[in-house]
Order: C-alpha cells, then sequence, then structure tokens
C-alpha cells in the first residue's frame, strides 16, 4: 500500500491537498482525504456590517467565481427584509449569472483541466494536414444541434470566431509549441506527468487540436464578460444594490449607464459565447470524451452515484421571498426546477429516489446543517453538533497532522481534525452538487414523471442528455455519474447557460420596449423600514453547484453571516455517521495506474472545478495586516490584506 499525496492541486482557484491510499498491485485507491488548507473566515468580517454593503465584501471571497457570491448575498439580504426586485433587475441578474457560467466553465476546461487530457508532447507527433481535416469531422460528428427560443431579436448574421481548419494553422501552432518545449522552459505547459499513459489514448491530431484551443481560448474567454462590464460597472466583483441593479436606463440618453449602443456590446458578447460553446468547446469534449468511454474509462464518480443535490436556477419573473416566511417565490416559477435531492442514481434511473427541496426546508434545522468533527472549527457546547447556516459559528481549532509538523505534512489525521472545510449535510446526509448535479435531478425528475410540463431549458437539457446518449451509446446512469460525464455535463451546462443569456436577453429587450426601465425597488432601503430583527436566505445554482448565503440581521446590522458553498458541498471532510464527501469518493473510485505519477488523481479533482477560496478564506483574528499590494506607484493605491 502506497501513501499518495498531491499537495497542492494545481490548476484550481486556492489551496487543495489529497491524500490517498493506493494498492500498488491493483491500483484501487482504498482510502481518501481532501484537505482545504486555508483558514477561512471572512463571514466574521461581516460581523456588524450594514447588510446593504455586505455584497460588495462577501464576493471578494474569490475573483474566479466574481459575480456568484454577490447575487447570492443581495438575494439573502432581500428575502430578510421582503423586497421584491423589478423585472428588470431580474432579467439582468440572469444575464450576468448565465455569462458567469459561459464563461467560467470555458475558461475551466481549456485553462485548468484540459492539461489533464491533452498534452503538448504528443501534440508534436501529430501531422497538421490530418489535424485540418479531424477539425472538420469533428464538427459534423460531435456538434450538438440545439438551440433555445426562437429570438425576435437575432442580431448575429453569422457565426464568428469559427474554428480554424487549415493545415497551415496547426502547421503554425505546432511549430510555436515546438519551440517551447525543445526550450525546456515549458511555462503554461510546465508541472505535468508528460509521459503517463493516459495521454496515449488520444491521437496527436487531438492533442494539437486542443493545445490550439487551448492558446485562442486565452484571449477570447476575456471579452465574454462584458455584460459584467456594462450592467456592473466592472468584472471581476460587478456591482449590484440591494433591491436590484445600480444600471439606469434610457435607450434616447446616449449617456445613460444602459443605452442601445452598451445593449448592443452586450448582445454581440452574448453570441459569441454560443459560438464558442456550440463550435470550440462541447465538440473538444465530447471527441475526447468518446474515446475515453469506449477505452472503458468511466470511473470517478462517487457520491454523484449515491446522493446529489441542486436548489434550482433562474426565477423567470420578479419574486418575492426564498425562505417559507417571505412566500418563497424563488421555488414558485424556475425556469430550472432542479430544486431537491436524488438519491440512488447510479443504481439505475428507476431506482433512484427524488426529494423536493422547498422554502420550509430552508427554515428547518433538521434539513440543512454543518458539522466540523473533522475539521479545523469549535463549536460553542460541542464539535458534534450539527447547526443550521443561521446558527453557525466559525471558530478556529487549528491540531496539526498527524505525521509531521505545523508547516510540513506528511499524512493528516483522517481519525481527527484535517480540513478547514466544514461538512454540509441534508438531512444528515452529504451530497455532491453542480452542472452534473443538475442534469441528474431534471433527468430523474422527467423520468419519473415528477417533472409535468418541461421548461425550454429543461427539454433543452432532456435533448442534450439524448444526443450524448446516442453518441457514446450506454444509457444516462451509466456516462453521467463519472469522471467523464461530470466533464461533459459541465459542457451541457456552459451551452444551457449560453441559451439562458440570449433568452433573458430578449426578455430584457422587450420589456424596455414596453416602456419599463425600472431597474431597483428603493422603498426598503432606508433601516428605518426594517424590523428589528430578520433573518433570510439567498440561492443560486453557481458554475460549480448549489450555493446558499445566510443572514442574520438585528438592529440594522449584520449579527451573523454564513456561507455554505458547492465546493464546501464537495471538498467536505467525511463525517462519522454519514461518511465521505463527493471528493473523497471519486477518488476511492478512481483507477491510479502509476501511483508516483497520479493524474488520474489530479483529473477526477478538477472535474469538479474546485474553487477553495470559496470554501476556505484566510483572515487574521488578531486584526493585524497579512500582506499590502501597491497597484499603482504613482497614486500610492493600495490592498490591503
Amino acid at each position: 500500500m502506497k501513501h499518495v499525496v498531491v499537495d497542492p492541486i494545481t490548476r484550481i482557484e486556492g489551496h487543495l491537498r489529497v491524500e490517498a491510499q493506493v494498492d500498488e498491485a491493483s491500483g484501487k485507491v482504498t482510502d481518501a482525504l481532501s484537505s482545504g488548507t486555508a483558514w477561512r473566515g471572512l463571514e466574521i468580517i461581516m460581523k456588524d456590517r450594514d447588510p446593504r454593503d455586505v455584497w460588495a465584501y462577501i464576493q471578494r471571497i474569490c475573483g474566479v467565481c466574481t459575480t456568484a457570491h454577490a447575487l447570492a448575498s443581495v438575494r439573502a439580504v432581500e428575502d430578510a427584509l421582503g423586497i421584491k426586485i423589478p423585472k428588470n433587475a431580474n432579467y439582468i441578474r440572469n444575464i450576468m449569472a448565465a455569462t458567469l457560467t459561459v464563461q467560467d466553465h470555458i475558461v475551466h476546461f481549456y485553462h485548468l483541466h484540459a492539461l489533464d487530457w491533452v498534452s503538448p508532447v504528443e501534440a508534436l507527433n501529430a501531422d497538421p494536414i490530418a489535424t485540418a481535416n479531424l477539425q472538420t469531422t469533428i464538427l459534423n460528428a460531435y456538434k450538438v444541434n440545439l438551440a433555445g427560443p426562437t429570438s425576435k431579436w437575432n442580431t448575429e448574421a453569422y457565426p464568428h470566431d469559427f474554428p480554424a481548419a487549415t493545415p497551415q494553422y496547426f502547421a503554425a501552432v505546432k511549430d510555436k509549441v515546438k519551440a517551447i518545449v525543445e526550450s525546456g522552459q515549458l511555462g503554461i505547459f510546465s508541472a505535468q506527468w508528460w509521459d503517463h499513459p493516459d495521454y496515449k489514448l488520444l491521437p496527436p491530431e487531438v492533442h494539437l487540436l486542443a493545445v490550439a484551443h487551448y492558446l485562442e481560448m486565452l484571449d477570447k474567454q476575456r471579452e465574454l464578460v462584458t455584460p459584467h462590464v456594462v450592467f456592473g460597472g466592472k468584472n471581476p466583483h460587478p456591482h449590484y444594490v440591494v433591491g436590484g441593479m445600480p444600471c439606469s436606463i434610457s435607450l434616447t440618453d446616449g449617456n445613460a449607464p444602459i443605452n442601445t449602443a452598451r445593449l448592443d456590446i452586450v448582445d454581440r458578447a452574448i453570441n459569441m459565447g454560443r459560438t464558442l460553446v456550440n463550435y470550440y468547446y462541447l465538440p473538444d469534449l465530447l471527441a475526447i470524451g468518446n474515446i475515453y468511454v469506449k477505452a472503458g474509462r468511466i470511473d470517478g464518480g462517487g457520491m454523484a452515484k449515491e446522493r446529489v443535490l441542486g436548489y434550482g436556477a433562474y426565477p423567470m419573473e420578479d419574486y418575492a421571498g426564498t425562505s417559507e416566511k417571505s412566500s418563497g417565490g424563488f421555488f414558485k416559477n424556475l425556469l430550472i426546477r432542479c430544486n431537491g435531492v436524488v438519491e440512488d442514481f447510479g443504481k439505475g434511473v428507476a431506482n433512484a429516489k427524488f426529494f423536493e427541496i422547498t422554502a420550509k426546508d430552508m427554515e428547518d434545522p433538521e434539513v440543512f446543517t454543518e458539522s466540523v468533527e473533522h475539521a479545523w472549527y469549535k463549536y460553542e457546547k460541542s464539535d458534534s453538533d450539527k447547526l443550521h447556516p443561521w446558527d453557525g459559528q466559525t471558530e478556529a481549532k487549528y491540531t496539526g497532522p498527524k505525521d509531521g509538523t505545523p508547516t510540513e505534512w506528511k499524512a493528516l489525521n483522517e481519525k481527527g481534525k484535517y480540513s478547514w472545510l466544514k461538512t454540509p449535510k441534508w438531512r444528515g446526509k452529504l451530497a455532491e452538487v453542480g452542472p452534473l448535479a443538475r442534469y441528474i435531478i431534471i433527468y430523474t425528475k422527467a423520468q419519473k414523471g415528477l417533472l409535468g410540463q418541461p421548461t425550454w431549458a429543461e427539454q433543452f437539457m432532456l435533448n442534450q442528455i439524448q444526443a450524448v446518449t446516442n453518441l457514446l451509446g450506454v444509457a444516462p446512469e451509466v456516462w453521467l455519474p463519472t469522471m467523464v460525464g461530470r466533464t461533459a455535463a459541465r459542457a451541457l451546462d456552459c451551452q444551457l447557460n449560453a441559451e439562458i443569456n440570449k433568452f433573458f436577453f430578449d426578455k430584457l429587450i422587450e420589456n424596455i420596449k414596453s416602456g419599463d426601465t425600472d431597474v431597483a425597488n428603493m422603498d426598503r432601503f432606508d433601516p428605518a423600514t426594517w424590523p428589528k430583527s430578520a433573518m433570510g436566505v439567498g440561492l443560486y445554482e453557481a458554475p460549480r453547484g448549489a450555493l446558499s448565503h445566510w443572514i442574520k440581521i438585528e438592529d440594522g446590522k449584520t449579527k451573523n453571516y454564513q456561507c455554505v458553498v458547492p465546493t464546501t458541498w464537495n471538498a467536505c471532510p467525511r463525517d462519522d455517521q454519514a461518511g465521505q464527501g463527493a471528493y473523497e469518493k471519486a477518488m476511492m473510485e478512481t483507477h491510479v495506474a502509476i501511483p508516483d505519477k497520479p493524474l488520474e488523481i489530479a483529473k477526477v479533482i478538477r472535474s469538479f472545478d474546485p474553487c477553495m477560496a470559496c470554501a476556505t478564506h484566510m483572515y487574521n483574528t488578531k486584526g493585524e495586516k497579512i500582506s499590502v499590494v501597491t497597484t499603482d506607484p504613482y497614486s500610492g493605491t493600495r490592498i490591503e490584506k
């Protein structure tokens, strides 16, 4: 038995260490640990803040998720105060959310996950002519021809940024990569096990094509977030306001924050996202995934086979509240009704069980809890307690590793505390969240007749699943709960969100043309209108999965604030009663060919698109500055941490 440590897991957001016990003879992982290695404390910073400002602080949890935490935060405060936002604000927030998802998924696949599948070294063996022919073959064989509702405002004359498919183009890329490899300075392609046998699964031409697209997307992805700049003023961390959005609308004032010229810029960015996912991302992913499935590589499913969870996505119209006390309007008009839990999907959809998540569940201390038995925190009464997020506590209790020193770990203590992540639970059980969870939930509901009349987006998801099932030749319950399925679901989610982006943009244009330009409801912005105490929860299906922010307000100030983020669900430490979480389960269902080069372990972890900064955050409890970064030597502007 070999003790395998990967620390840090690179090409993710934040700090993550994983450990595994691998049987060297069989390649079987017999035990695994997932450890967030930075302390989370941003919730403490929220204490006594003005609830109207919390979104601005809390979204600094992460610069990759950018707007995700701001959206969940304003929803939490609005739920607590009973604020109903205008239609335009809801449409704009949905556009910004879909924009984030499209850009985030594209960046994840090409710049974080792709080098687990493709190698610049293998690309040097490719024939540029054969690669050009392969590009045409992939577009013909793997393009999923689906589109959202027909738009009255279709302004795209033809698909821009179409993939190049000439021998000269791929020869030039090959020459560039060859120069990098021969220099010995791999730069962006460094620190990988390029001699691992997994890289031999794909033909050299697939490697060259994917590396070319990797380089292209370095330029293209930055243009996708233009809607954040237009509606929110900047990216990352665009602006919001409790009650709606801060961007006034006028189609006659050329100086207005939102006018016809800027709406045209948003439209172009949205159409670009649709092109990139339809002609680059999804065909590339399916071509690679098909080879893996045909080779029998359908492991790494882990918790997805046992239990997945979602909150639901994209409120169709303006609504009031998330929790039951605020009428729970969030759950009543969702475009994607994945608010629920599916158990035992890996046993076949006929044996799977669905449980709906409702507004009442948000308030029930028996439904949603967090534990710290194996996390470096302590609870006031007992570390074995399970606390509802509204009553959550964030107090550090670092105990060190099992072997090694506090600053140089050799092995973590699986029987004690070993991570800076808490352990979220639904009715005392662990669950996987993310795009894969959303697709499993919608598919299961449809197969069991629980979906009713699907929305256009839900039908889109079902059509996507059927298209991939036809391509792979295996049932959804076989290919979905795997490492390949988790990666494919993210690409399908990207295509879906590109269409959702256009859908809500069209609704925004139509509503503005009707004469409605309201973007914010300020009726309860004044604290004098607030109750003495209030509680709220904000939900959002972020790119990485189910996200919730929980706030308690008292005397106009934030009394308690807790975030339960997707990576906390997936990367959590084990629970003595509920077992192991999604990362640990997935590692234990992954075959490792060479324990000293555990590419498979890194690959299955990166299939979740970890965002450890969201789940763990650094803060000095003594109030001391950790670092000071000068951003402009001429103005003296500083960022203090």
